[in-house]
C-alpha cells in the first residue's frame, strides 16, 4: 500500500476577530449582533478591495478566524483593516443603545497553516493568532476606550515585516509593545497593541503591568574607551591600585 503524500501547508495571513462581551448577551441580542458582525466585516473588506469571499473562514458564536486568500496585501490588511472596522462600528454604535453596540478584537499574525484540516485549519500559526485575539491586554486595552469600535493586536513578526518598515504610512509609535505568557498553554510571545483613537501614552499607561522586560543595560563598552594593564581589560573609566596608571587601547597613552 503506497503512503499518501503529505498534506502542504501555505504561508497566509490569519486574522482573528472576535465581538467583546458577546457571551453577556440574551439569545435575541446574540442573533443580531452576528448579524450585523459579518455585515460590518464584508464592508470593511469591500472599502480596502479585499475579496471576502475568497476568505476561508472558520466561524464562532462571536467571531470567526480567516485565512486570507495568498493574493491579498499583508501592509495593506494590518494599516487598514482595524481602523475601517473601527470607523464603521464608531458610526454603527453611535445611533444604538449599549446592549447593542459590537466592539471588537483584532489579531493578525502570518504563517503556514494547512487549508484543508478536518476541523479547522491546522498549524501553530492558527494557535498564535487565536491566542493573540484572546489576550488580556488586548481585551484591556479595548475596555480602557469606550469610544473606539476596534483594538488591534499584531505578532512580533507582522510587527517587524510591516509597521516597522513603515508600509502604507505606519507609525510604530502608535502601537504599545506588550508581552503574553500564558504558563498552562506553554504560550509566551512579544505583540503589539493598537487602538485607533488612542493616543499612545495612554494605551502605555493601560499595558504597562503587560510591557516586556527592559532589555539589560548596554555594555560599558559603547561608553568610553578600553583600558588594559597587563593582561587585564576593562571598559570605560576605571582607577587601579594606588595612583595606578590604566592606559586607553582606544587612545595614545597620556604623557
Amino acid at each position: 500500500m503506497t503512503a499518501s503524500a503529505s498534506p502542504e501547508p501555505q504561508r497566509r495571513i490569519l486574522v482573528a476577530v472576535d465581538v467583546e462581551k458577546y457571551s453577556r448577551r440574551e439569545n435575541l441580542l446574540q442573533y443580531h449582533i452576528q448579524e450585523d458582525f459579518h455585515r460590518t466585516l464584508a464592508e470593511a473588506a469591500e472599502r480596502l478591495g479585499l475579496d471576502r469571499g475568497a476568505w476561508l473562514t472558520q466561524a464562532a458564536g462571536d467571531g470567526e478566524l480567516a485565512v486570507l486568500p495568498a493574493a491579498a496585501s499583508e501592509p495593506r490588511v494590518v494599516a487598514h483593516l482595524a481602523t475601517t472596522l473601527d470607523e464603521l462600528l464608531r458610526a454603527r454604535n453611535a445611533g444604538l443603545p449599549g446592549e447593542r453596540h459590537i466592539r471588537v478584537r483584532v489579531a493578525v499574525h502570518v504563517g503556514l497553516v494547512h487549508l484543508d484540516g478536518a476541523l479547522g485549519f491546522p498549524g501553530a500559526a492558527a494557535v498564535v493568532v487565536s491566542r493573540l485575539v484572546d489576550a488580556r491586554p488586548l481585551k484591556l486595552a479595548l475596555a480602557a476606550f469606550p469610544a473606539a469600535g476596534a483594538a488591534l493586536i499584531l505578532s512580533e513578526q507582522v510587527y517587524d515585516d510591516v509597521v516597522a518598515q513603515r508600509y502604507e504610512d505606519l507609525a510604530p509609535e502608535a502601537f504599545t509593545p506588550v508581552r503574553i505568557e500564558l504558563a498552562d498553554k506553554g504560550f509566551d510571545e512579544a505583540a503589539w497593541v493598537r487602538v485607533p483613537g488612542a493616543a499612545p501614552l495612554d494605551l502605555a499607561r493601560v499595558l504597562a503591568d503587560f510591557a516586556p522586560s527592559a532589555p539589560p543595560p548596554a555594555g560599558p563598552a559603547g561608553s568610553g574607551s578600553t583600558y588594559r594593564i597587563d593582561t587585564l581589560t576593562t571598559n570605560g573609566p576605571a582607577v587601579f591600585g594606588d595612583h595606578g596608571r590604566a592606559v586607553s587601547i582606544n587612545q595614545e597613552p597620556s604623557n
